[in-house]
């Protein structure tokens, strides 16, 4: 007789990617790259063009705005003035998503914990975590400076299961790129996509693994959570 299939376990925490899944950070990151071509001499380039590469980081922003051709010195010069540029308009139009603070208000309320394991380097994500009130919530957080390794590594997501007194199963990691959903799935995480995040149209989403692709914050309820409620 085949084996009964065994149920999946109870999920007792969620850790979100920062940028493009839990904060819309595009407005002020494609802004600091705006700032930066005009530095050189170079028209905005379409916001649109620009979001997509957000969840990429300064690499990816200073890849789009200036061409992967670049000397190492030169792209090193101008990742550097980026981050500059960047931290000194940190938090002017990023916002929490859409349905985002109900969703973080329904996990909190059913004592769900939640957390954020991200590749943005501390001196950028706990400012901006406090300025926006939501470092004092998060359970955890761990940026891509907190240990040696980095998203795709699966060790930043095991550490915040461990700071957050989970077994990697409890936890469902959500993210907007490809690396996010291996981490996950190297940690041995459910996880799922945040369709609403930085997704290029280059990207294959469908290829990546991951237990769900959600439209939308709310859907983590109803895809993992149905007993939790949002107000």
């Amino acid at each position: 007789m085949p084996e009964p299939c065994k149920p999946e376990p109870i999920l007792r925490g969620v850790l979100f990617d920062l940028d493009g899944t839990l904060l819309d950070t595009a407005p002020d990151m494609a802004g600091a790259l705006t700032a930066l071509r005009a530095e050189e001499g170079l028209p905005p380039l379409p916001f649109e063009q620009m979001r997509g590469h957000v969840s990429h980081g300064s690499k990816g922003l200073v890849d789009i705005g200036f061409g992967t051709a670049l000397a190492p010195e030169r792209f090193a010069a101008l990742r550097q003035r980026f981050l500059d540029i960047y931290a000194a308009s940190l938090c002017q139009g990023t916002r929490l998503f859409p349905g985002m603070e109900a969703l973080l208000r329904a996990l909190e309320s059913a004592g769900i914990v939640w957390g954020i394991v991200t590749n943005k380097p501390g001196y950028l994500t706990d400012p901006l975590l406090h300025t926006l009130g939501l470092g004092a919530r998060s359970r955890c957080v761990v940026s891509g400076d907190t240990l040696a390794q980095r998203k795709p590594h699966p060790a930043p997501l095991l550490h915040a299961a461990t700071l957050c007194g989970l077994a990697p199963g409890d936890c469902l990691y959500i993210g907007d790129a490809e690396r996010d959903i291996a981490a996950g799935r190297a940690a041995g995480m459910r996880t799922a996509i945040a369709r609403w995040g930085y997704i290029d149209a280059a990207d294959r989403p469908q290829t990546w693994g991951a237990d769900a692709a959600l439209e939308a914050p709310a859907d983590t309820l109803s895809r993992f959570f149905p007993d939790a409620r949002t107000a």
